[in-house]
């Protein structure tokens, strides 16, 4: 079985940006560079003959490249059950078409129907019962966040394996946008 989810890589000096925002709140689990993405669909424990299928179904996703900006914090969860801090994603229709062929993909491929709503977003740290105003505080001091424009020429199929240290990702297979 492998854990795996489709995503966007951020480039390198867009994550470098971000690294500025990942401080000063207390027990947070930072993301590295290299963890830093955007989640297209999340598929979970599949086995490896769904997974090849899966990589059959995404390789034939071809849309054009496009133009992303991240813009914005905000968080998951409720008071001390806040479980994550977020770098938010600018509205954009490529991706959202992008993330529905995704899903169109895994669906074709064996797996159930995600049922959340698609809210694109970069997972900078990951929370263990926060003190929630400690939180806010910092969303209102990071709400300005806003990277420049990056152009999105490839999305990834990525294995997902838990560390002691957290979760590491690996891109599996890479596929190129038009």
């Amino acid at each position: 079985m492998l854990r795996l989810f489709a995503a966007i890589g951020i480039p390198w000096d867009i994550a470098q940006g971000l690294k500025s925002h990942q401080q000063d709140l207390p027990g947070a689990g930072w993301r590295t560079e290299e963890q830093l993405h955007i989640t297209l669909r999340f598929c979970g424990e599949v086995r490896e003959d769904v997974a090849d299928d899966l990589d059959a179904e995404l390789s034939a996703i071809a849309p054009p490249a496009f133009d992303l900006e991240l813009t914005g914090v905000g968080h998951f969860g409720d008071g001390q059950d806040i479980h994550a801090i977020w770098a938010g994603v600018a509205e954009s229709e490529p991706l959202r078409a992008l993330a529905k062929r995704c899903e169109a993909a895994a669906r074709r491929a064996g797996l159930a129907a995600e049922t959340r709503v698609y809210h694109p977003h970069v997972t900078l740290a990951y929370l263990n019962r926060p003190d929630p105003g400690r939180v806010i505080a910092w969303e209102q001091a990071h709400n300005l966040l806003h990277s420049p424009p990056f152009r999105v020429t490839r999305f990834g199929l990525y294995s997902s394996h838990r560390t002691r240290d957290g979760s590491a990702y690996r891109l599996e297979r890479d596929y190129r946008l038009e």
